[in-house]
């Protein structure tokens, strides 16, 4: 059974599952939703643990093992299996199918693992997992969900603030969960619940935020200059290459260029965003800057980013992170000539 981790909690006052499989990339929300697997399992009076943390050195019959050896005081177990690369290989995959096959009595088994992809979610043993018992899947808060998320944790410390504090905590804490959780705390030891201003904030919460190329896509296709600017800044700060940047932004043209063109010739949506190869929730907004952006601005973002590449192997003058802001603002801002 797959379940969402906002019900996780109901889930568990409801019965005692035998298997827990979480899945997902984000550290934090990971843990939060295993210590409250195992916290709960112990105020069910499984007080034994024991970990496995699968790597290529790994003795899968110690999972069979572990299931199935008993404890002399017969207590019950709390079996922790994390599996860091998300890939058991094919003796793990058959031992993972024959454990959810015959899971093991008096023993609650948490299994971990990253987002799985795709293929990796249409293998037997993945299958197998969220047959037998309940599997979690553990996704990114999104940064429009950021502020809400921030102020659901500062309720929690009886602690609230208005919009606007709450979109500069976002903005200082993006892509980074653990430090925007400890930034939270730290307001609750030093303030007093009831409402935080925004000077109270400013002063306290430094700027933790991590970025990747793909948020700076997804601004640059939003069309919002500012988080456009800020992440580059970031990426910059951190040391990312520029080369890196380059291709993720002209990828993202290429396909707004397909999109753009089969929507002239009055394609479905549908087709046009399976061909270039656009999934989830990024499809809407995708769309909409294929809509907003035309062919001819388009095109010409692909002659700048060439331009950029020239720059980058010291072919061509210029600064480069400077072009990149260019390049980007140039969609965020149709119409503006650039370079």
């Amino acid at each position: 059974m797959r379940i969402k981790l906002e019900q996780l909690p109901q889930q568990l006052q409801k019965q005692t599952v035998p298997l827990f499989t979480l899945s997902g990339n984000e550290p934090l929300l990971i843990l939060e939703a295993a210590d409250l697997i195992r916290t709960h399992a112990r105020q069910q009076r499984y007080t034994e643990r024991e970990l496995l943390t699968v790597d290529q050195h790994f003795d899968w019959a110690e999972l069979l093992n572990a299931g199935h050896n008993l404890s002399l005081f017969g207590e019950r177990k709390i079996l922790d299996v994390r599996i860091p690369s998300g890939k058991p290989g094919r003796e793990g995959g058959k031992v993972l199918e024959a454990y959810c096959a015959a899971l093991p009595p008096d023993t609650v088994t948490l299994i971990t693992l990253p987002r799985i992809d795709k293929q990796g979610q249409a293998s037997k043993w993945f299958k197998a997992l969220e047959t037998a018992g309940t599997l979690i899947p553990v996704y990114p808060v999104e940064r429009e969900q950021l502020p809400g998320w921030i102020g659901q944790r500062l309720a929690r410390q009886q602690q609230k603030a208005d919009t606007a504090t709450l979109q500069f905590l976002a903005g200082q804490v993006e892509g980074n969960l653990l430090a925007a959780h400890q930034e939270i705390q730290k307001l609750a030891l030093l303030y007093p619940a009831g409402n935080l201003t925004f000077g109270q904030v400013k002063d306290v919460v430094l700027n933790v935020a991590r970025y990747d190329v793909y948020q700076l896509s997804d601004a640059m296709i939003a069309g919002d200059t500012a988080r456009f600017q800020r992440i580059l800044t970031g990426l910059q700060g951190e040391g990312t290459a520029p080369l890196l940047i380059l291709a993720t932004l002209a990828e993202q043209i290429r396909q707004l260029i397909i999109i753009r063109k089969g929507l002239d010739n009055n394609q479905p949506s549908a087709q046009l965003l399976q061909t270039a190869r656009i999934w989830g929730e990024r499809q809407k907004s995708v769309i909409a800057a294929a809509k907003r952006i035309n062919l001819q601005a388009l095109m010409q973002g692909l002659v700048n980013a060439a331009e950029i590449d020239r720059m980058i192997k010291g072919v061509a003058q210029g600064d480069v992170w400077e072009g990149l802001l260019q390049l980007g603002l140039c969609f965020v801002m149709p119409g503006k000539k650039q370079f």
